[in-house]
């Protein structure tokens, strides 16, 4: 319904002593202001109660609007037709299911409202129902025949589905008593996505790819959604607790990657493969990803693989907070991706269950490493966390002072207990040691060099780490690892206290 200008006119009428409105559709007008004596007059005048506004919109659709019972009741009596609908096939059933008005939407349903309106959307008055979510209107349009597995076409989705998305169990549970279809699927529709460095050139071809999105049940929208009381209905009902959606993902990975731990929890309970990686990581790679503890320690109890390997990436927005795996992160297990992510006891946890500390990437980045490269986040721009999720001004300044160092410190201690070798190296011949000097991480290259570290060791560029730190000193920093330039002068004074030669 147009609003907003209306509104602004009726004001300016008012002031000016004009609000003689078009008598055409007076009694409309009476209505949209919720003005009872002049509605009142009209239709005692004999006044067309139904002459719609020039958007088709209806006193009786008006006084839907403004929940008011007693115009409802008004324009009823005065014959006010009640399926008519404005220009986008709005009732005034339609409003009130909006409104959640239980007394207005039986007054409507007694006078004959259609239960199976239709907006010109393809959305039903029972979805409407669903989304907003009272259970004596969605009681009322059942009882007055609402179809209750009828699809809107531009999704393919149903008012079982709206319901819980909108999380509301006690309406799912009554549309399931009623014949509610658990196994739809929303309709699957093709998309191009970004699935490479959501920092980097979004016209590069080579980390787009196709992907089908959609094509959701109820319980695969209820995991998504975190919705437990949902899940337990449909799953009580039947819906398979091993679902999967056309992009390969389980209902339990969905879960996972949600943060909708305790629908996982469920699921895992109700016989959920902990294993499915279908969609190119399992749900242990997605409860690291969303810092879960508890959730990995779930996984692991029903003997979820914590040595498996992720083999695709997902998709995420560009300077995004998406929580996403990008393409650089294939091959990766649990336990390093724990590493990367500064989530020490995490490592620990997964190592008791089986995680190797010494896995290293086909690039040779072990545990250790990836610890100490994300202390300043991904990118040129250092714009994001270790989970690579965009961090804006605000969210810096959130962080203590030293937080940082402080996790990497931490994190590298524990995979240095977990096995990782100190004396490990890349494909470029860098150490651990030469990423945290080259950062600035003067804590963390004290113990390097406390656990074994070698200060001469020499990359496929022939640099020590105090080398390359003095090399740099005084020049803009470069490469995937550097730190500010002030920092180097006291990193190589480490260095040189510390043994390191040249």
């Amino acid at each position: 319904m147009c609003l907003g200008y209306r509104w602004l006119l009726v004001a300016v009428l008012c002031l000016t002593g004009l609000a003689a409105v078009d008598r055409e559709h007076a009694v409309a007008d009476a209505a949209e202001r919720q003005d009872h004596a002049t509605l009142e007059k009209l239709l005692k005048q004999g006044a067309d109660v139904n002459a719609a506004q020039p958007d088709g919109a209806t006193a009786l659709q008006w006084a839907a609007h403004w929940d008011d019972a007693a115009a409802v009741e008004q324009l009823l009596r005065a014959k006010a037709a009640v399926n008519a609908a404005n220009d986008h096939g709005v009732t005034a059933l339609a409003l009130a299911c909006e409104n959640r008005s239980v007394i207005v939407v039986d007054k409507l349903l007694k006078a004959g409202a259609n239960a199976n309106a239709v907006l010109s959307s393809g959305e039903t008055v029972l979805m409407t129902a669903s989304r907003t979510g009272h259970l004596g209107v969605l009681q009322a349009l059942l009882a007055h025949g609402a179809r209750v597995n009828a699809s809107e076409p531009a999704h393919n989705q149903t008012a079982l589905m709206w319901a819980v998305a909108e999380q509301h169990p006690d309406i799912v549970r009554t549309l399931i008593a009623q014949g509610a279809d658990i196994h739809a699927r929303s309709r699957v529709r093709r998309r191009t996505v970004q699935t490479g460095d959501r920092y980097g050139d979004q016209n590069s071809i080579k980390d787009v790819a196709q992907i089908d999105l959609g094509g959701f049940t109820p319980l695969l929208f209820a995991a998504r959604v975190g919705d437990v009381a949902s899940a337990e209905h449909l799953l009580r009902a039947g819906a398979n607790v091993n679902d999967r959606a056309p992009n390969g993902a389980s209902v339990l990975v969905v879960a996972a990657h949600s943060g909708a731990g305790r629908v996982a929890e469920l699921l895992l309970g109700n016989g959920a493969e902990p294993n499915d990686t279908g969609a190119g990581y399992s749900a242990l790679h997605a409860a690291v990803l969303r810092g879960d503890l508890d959730l990995v320690k779930a996984l692991l109890a029903h003997r979820a693989d914590p040595g498996a390997r992720l083999t695709k990436g997902t998709s995420s927005r560009y300077y995004s907070k998406d929580y996403a795996f990008s393409e650089v992160l294939v091959g990766a297990t649990p336990l390093w991706l724990a590493a990367r992510y500064g989530e020490s006891e995490m490592m620990r946890v997964l190592a008791a269950g089986g995680g190797d500390g010494r896995f290293a990437m086909a690039d040779g980045t072990t545990t250790l490493m990836e610890a100490i490269i994300v202390t300043r986040g991904i990118g040129t721009f250092r714009a994001g966390d270790r989970r690579e999720r965009y961090q804006g001004p605000a969210d810096v300044v959130a962080k203590a002072d030293g937080e940082d160092e402080r996790i990497t410190l931490e994190t590298a201690k524990r995979a240095i207990e977990l096995g990782a070798d100190v004396r490990a190296v890349n494909k470029d011949g860098d150490t651990a040691l030469h990423m945290a000097v080259a950062l600035g991480l003067n804590r963390v290259v004290e113990l390097l060099a406390n656990s074994g570290a070698d200060l001469e060791a020499r990359n496929n560029r022939g640099q020590t780490p105090l080398a390359a730190i003095t090399a740099r000193s005084s020049r803009a920093p470069a490469g995937q690892y550097a730190g500010a330039v002030d920092e180097s002068q006291s990193t190589a004074d480490l260095l040189r206290k510390l043994g390191a030669k040249q």
